[in-house]
């Protein structure tokens, strides 16, 4: 059960309208904050450096993101395969 502002219980589309309008809020103060980042990087001198080591840790994450969730595991015949590959090789040897 949601409670409006005016101590009423509020329907499932003012309880979105809030949410959304709770999500805009935080989205326009990350955005202030990252903007007065920026602001401060453009007046170093080191701030090509900064942009290049940001761009190197961007890539490093796009990739473990892409290894996780893109990755296909092995099918299970195929794991099974190996297994008996490995005992015929360590029982020959």
């Amino acid at each position: 059960m949601t409670w409006g502002a005016t101590g009423r219980r509020g329907g499932p589309g003012e309880q979105a309208v809030l949410l959304v309008a709770g999500l805009a809020d935080v989205a326009v103060g990350t955005l202030g904050s990252a903007l007065g980042v920026v602001r401060g990087l453009a007046r170093r001198s080191d701030a090509a450096e900064l942009v290049a080591e940001a761009e190197r840790d961007l890539t490093a994450r796009g990739r473990l993101v892409l290894d996780r969730y893109a990755a296909v595991p092995p099918a299970h015949l195929e794991i099974l395969a190996r297994h008996a590959l490995a005992r015929r090789v360590g029982d020959s040897g």
